[in-house]
């Protein structure tokens, strides 16, 4: 028959290593919890900084977008003096389409020009594109999936 003083140090020792865990999950989140009011005063800091110098000339920004674009590139809202060529190589496709049709495509008809089968998911890719390039001032959407080309904002070539 075991001693009660050795069951009572044998409990001791689990809940002194049960503490000493606890301790150590405590320390852990202390940490991580830091980390984010650190973050949080870091984003209130630069957002109350004023960004008078952050600004870029349109120039440059236009420079930079045009050499820039490559596929995943960012579409830049449609704006005087901005051209096709700007766009990353897949819209442009999309652009070259949709102008060269001079009627509304739908998204279906844009998938086969663009050499994809017309099956659901590519269908939708090029839907997504299509509607990122309405959204943006690109194409006019008549109707849903129905788009065409805007004067003066054709694909170019």
């Amino acid at each position: 028959m075991p001693s009660v003083m050795g069951l009572l140090e044998e409990r001791e020792r689990a809940v002194r290593q049960r503490v000493e865990g606890l301790q150590a999950e405590l320390r852990d989140a202390e940490a991580v919890l830091e980390r984010f009011v650190i973050a949080r005063e870091t984003v209130s800091q630069v957002l109350a900084e004023p960004n008078e110098g952050l600004q870029v000339p349109v120039a440059e920004a236009e420079r930079a977008v045009a050499a820039g674009a490559v596929p995943g590139s960012v579409v830049p809202v449609w704006r005087a003096g901005l051209d096709a060529a700007i766009l990353a190589p897949d819209y442009r496709r999309i652009m070259d389409i949709v102008a060269g049709r001079g009627e509304a495509v739908d998204c279906r008809q844009l998938a086969s020009a663009l050499g994809l089968e017309p099956v659901p998911a590519k269908v939708e890719g090029v839907r997504s594109k299509a509607k990122r390039l309405a959204a943006r001032g690109w194409l006019a959407e008549e109707s849903p999936g129905m788009f065409s080309s805007v004067d003066g904002r054709g694909g170019g070539s």
